[in-house]
């Protein structure tokens, strides 16, 4: 019973010290390789609450592509306005008279700078496209800078 309620204690000591991020929107441009669907074009990244966001890149690679995220952000303690974030969502992309649709996942790096608006972002988009092809394209890099508003 002291074992339960001590490690209460410590996840709520850490749930309480936990940063919030230091931005609510940002808007900008996402770059990265032309093999995933959506992938380098415009991003807008929102925060719905401390830590989960959603996040949309419309892809300008090869055709059209829209991407949905939902995404959970957590902070790197060691680092100021650092944090790590994961999630999943859906795509659909328009390329040579062809419509593709398909989920995807996303693991990455979140920094906020101090003294400018601004919010770069590293991370790993890797899709699984369900219709038209079946086909899992793990090279989704991306790296997005953003004004943050």
């Amino acid at each position: 019973m002291k074992k339960s309620g001590l490690f209460f204690c410590l996840i709520c000591m850490i749930a309480l010290s936990s940063k919030a991020q230091d931005y609510k929107t940002a808007a900008g441009i996402r770059l990265g390789p032309n093999s995933a669907y959506v992938t380098a074009g415009l991003s807008i990244k929102h925060f719905l609450n401390e830590k989960s966001a959603v996040e949309g890149i419309i892809g300008l690679n090869n055709g059209l592509g829209i991407c949905g995220l939902y995404e959970l952000h957590f902070p790197i303690e060691a680092v100021d306005n650092l944090q790590w974030f994961a999630g999943a969502g859906a795509y659909i992309a328009f390329r040579s008279s062809t419509t593709f649709v398909g989920g995807a996942g996303i693991l990455g790096l979140d920094y906020k700078f101090d003294e400018i608006p601004l919010n770069i972002s590293l991370d790993w988009k890797p899709e699984l496209n369900l219709i038209n092809t079946i086909r899992f394209e793990s090279s989704g890099l991306g790296l997005s800078a953003r004004f943050t508003f």
